[in-house]
């Protein structure tokens, strides 16, 4: 409705006031993945209830990673119910296969594992021609070099701060340093990206990853635990 475009276009304003004029706070991403499935809509209203800026959806196949989790009818079938950005990590192999399904489904931003395409720069154009903002993740064992011909074309770099596939697992600290140096290459390239970090974000962690210079922060059991203490 009227509503909800005039919510998208003054969240994608939003998006750029943040790129040129810097991040004072990191946004609180929760995932759903640690929420209950039985009840998405008391999960969302938890979401928005305390403080989080967006929704993070991880999609998973059972080949990228074991688990499988929800689709594109899910996150239709949940869009109605917040005005809040939906971020779509696609766990999965071939995302080129999935995107225009998702941005059709919903998803405000799409964020695809660099390890699972051989086309990432096409696949973040793909993702920019359905008027998404695009995401490249990278695992544990992938180095940021690995990044370095996307990183002026993405709108967001998901640091997984855990081997993807399944929510309470313990940070990965030397992952970390990720978030440090592309904070670095940023401001010493003058690109616009967000960085997010994604894994064992808690009580316990959450300074951490907010004093290394995370844009965005995903948690999910902490989260819905109430225990992540978010200030």
């Amino acid at each position: 409705d009227l509503y909800y475009i005039l919510y998208l276009i003054y969240c994608k304003n939003a998006y750029y006031l943040i790129f040129f004029k810097g991040m004072k706070s990191p946004m609180l991403a929760p995932s759903l993945l640690s929420a209950d499935f039985g009840n998405l809509e008391k999960a969302i209203k938890q979401i928005e209830e305390n403080n989080g800026s967006v929704v993070h959806i991880d999609v998973m196949d059972g080949q990228f990673v074991p688990e499988i989790t929800y689709g594109q009818p899910i996150v239709r079938s949940i869009r109605k119910l917040t005005k809040l950005p939906f971020d779509v990590h696609l766990m999965v192999d071939n995302p080129e296969q999935q995107i225009e399904s998702f941005a059709k489904a919903g998803a405000d931003w799409i964020d695809f594992h660099l390890e699972a395409t051989n086309h990432a720069h096409r696949l973040i154009q793909m993702i920019h021609d359905f008027g998404k903002k695009a995401g490249v993740a990278i695992c544990p064992g992938t180095p940021i070099s690995a990044l370095s011909e996307l990183l002026e074309s993405a709108d967001i770099i998901l640091v997984m701060t855990v081997n993807p596939g399944w929510g309470g697992q313990k940070i990965i600290p030397s992952c970390v340093k990720k978030v440090v140096d592309l904070k670095n290459i940023r401001q010493k390239k003058g690109y616009k990206f967000l960085i997010g970090v994604d894994g064992g974000v808690n009580s316990e962690t959450l300074a951490y990853v907010k004093d290394a210079g995370a844009d965005v922060i995903v948690s999910g059991s902490a989260f819905f635990n109430n225990t992540l203490n978010w200030s």
